[in-house]
């Protein structure tokens, strides 16, 4: 047996690597390049908005558009189309007088596409954000699709969508119907077909929450002819409350039943929502119950009635049974802050949105009580929504301000509470007015069509800024304390 020494505990064995394994190696890596398109998603928005702004402005301008001879002014035509494209409801003429069959039809077609395809395709755009992203914002986007409208694919959600789309267009059908019942002899001297086209176009309008309207006005507001129809009332505000809540807080509600299934925007939206409804009808009815200029001759289930339907429509659409102009000014200064707040994202309305109202609310009431985050039913809402909810309401109220300012210094003859009300419903999208903008100079005018325009689509456009992956920053300054209060 051969013999074997044994190591001593002394021994070691080292090994010293050669030059060229200590030499460091450097791989260079070409990140893939990806073709930039030449307009984004939000350029594409908001082209495609200002060019259907330019066709339907242009339409009517034409003889055939008016019911007088010569072409109409382009500061009417354009401000009536900007308005009609953001379903705002602002007019400088009489829509029922001024304009002929074939202009009204212009303005149903683009009310009809400025509401309906605007809320499904900002809808869309939200919902798919990210869509050709990372694989991980895509599990991100697909989880939204599931929790928001049951679908995780797709073409579920195309499929999803013409469902909508025709559910609308059946809702649209069956609102005329219904309003046809109620208006049907109620304006002397008008056919059947007239009265047909009345109904279709009051039912688009209101579930759109455009405001416009072609019956011929009586004294007050532009449906105060009907402020004893409560059928007609009661209908309006069901197609007005749908529509500022949107299709996919609808489809939520319907498809998971029970309120407590309901996802967390739904709940903040819905209940929001109430409390909203409920401030504006209560403050218009304490208010106005005894103004001779208002509502002081109306019956009380009139009354009752008449402050559910402006608190609905004073939010949103902008009818009214009532002149604005002649309200208390407390009336005014709640209505303009509930046109401010506006309806749900991806709805027909304007606004910051309810969601983005709420948020911010959740946010002080959970500071009030403590809490280190915003919470809301048991849930914990995520920083960074909060700051784009804080940098909407934020942005949205500097613009009013600002607006507001160069206002009174074109208008220094209009009262400063009625140049913030018609500010604030034209940011809005709501159509509720006090009459001044009609006699104010093309200057105003312009910076009103801005207001609408930048209403209507500046949130979603925001929105598609901000709409980053959460906590993709690489590094976090130092944190320091200010002081509060």
């Amino acid at each position: 047996m051969a013999f074997r020494r044994r190591p001593r505990p002394v021994d070691s064995i080292i090994r010293l690597r050669r030059r060229r394994e200590l030499s460091p190696a450097v791989a260079e890596v070409e990140p893939p390049r990806h073709n930039k398109p030449l307009l984004g998603t939000t350029g594409i928005l908001l082209l495609g908005f200002a060019m259907l702004i330019v066709a339907g402005g242009g339409l009517l301008t034409l003889p055939m558009a008016q019911n007088g001879s010569g072409f109409t002014e382009l500061e009417t035509a354009f401000f009536t189309s900007v308005s009609a494209v953001t379903v705002t409801g602002h007019t400088v003429v009489n829509s029922s007088t001024y304009w002929s069959t074939f202009g009204q039809a212009v303005i149903f077609v683009l009310m009809l596409v400025g509401g309906l395809g605007f809320m499904v395709v900002s809808t869309f755009i939200l919902l798919l954000i990210g869509q050709r992203s990372t694989l991980q914002e895509r599990l991100l986007t697909r989880d939204l699709m599931r929790d928001t409208v049951g679908v995780d694919q797709m073409g579920g959600l195309r499929h999803l969508g013409r469902a909508v789309i025709f559910a609308v267009f059946l809702l649209y059908l069956v609102g005329a119907a219904v309003l046809f019942l109620q208006i049907q002899g109620t304006v002397e001297g008008m056919s059947t077909f007239r009265e047909l086209w009345h109904s279709l176009f009051l039912s688009v309008s209101s579930f759109n929450n455009a405001g416009f309207q072609i019956f011929p006005e009586a004294a007050g507001g532009s449906v105060a002819r009907f402020v004893s129809d409560t059928g007609l009332l009661i209908t309006m505000t069901i197609l007005m409350a749908l529509g500022g809540l949107g299709w996919v807080l609808v489809v939520d509600i319907f498809r998971k039943h029970r309120i407590s299934r309901f996802s967390l925007e739904t709940k903040l939206v819905l209940v929001t929502s109430i409390l909203l409804w409920v401030l504006g009808a209560g403050v218009l009815f304490l208010a106005e119950f005894n103004n001779t200029a208002t509502m002081d001759t109306f019956s009380w289930f009139d009354k009752t009635i008449g402050a559910i339907f402006s608190s609905v429509s004073g939010r949103t659409a902008g009818f009214s049974i009532i002149d604005f102009a002649e309200v208390k000014d407390v009336t005014k200064s709640t209505f303009s802050g509930l046109m401010f707040i506006g309806g749900a994202a991806g709805s027909v309305a304007g606004g910051i949105k309810v969601a983005t109202f709420a948020v911010l609310m959740a946010a002080v009431i959970s500071s009030l009580r403590g809490r280190p985050h915003a919470e809301a039913f048991g849930r914990e809402i995520h920083q960074s929504q909060l700051h784009r909810a804080l940098t909407v309401a934020v942005l949205g109220f500097a613009l009013i301000v600002v607006s507001a300012t160069v206002l009174t210094t074109l208008e220094p003859d209009v009262p400063f509470l009625d140049i913030i009300f018609d500010t604030v419903s034209a940011f809005g999208t709501t159509g509720a007015s006090t009459g001044v903008i009609t006699d104010m100079e093309l200057a105003s005018k312009i910076l009103f069509m801005t207001l609408m325009y930048v209403g209507r689509l500046g949130p979603v456009a925001l929105a598609l800024a901000l709409s980053t992956e959460d906590d993709t920053e690489v590094y976090r300054f130092a944190q320091e304390s200010v002081k509060i209060g």
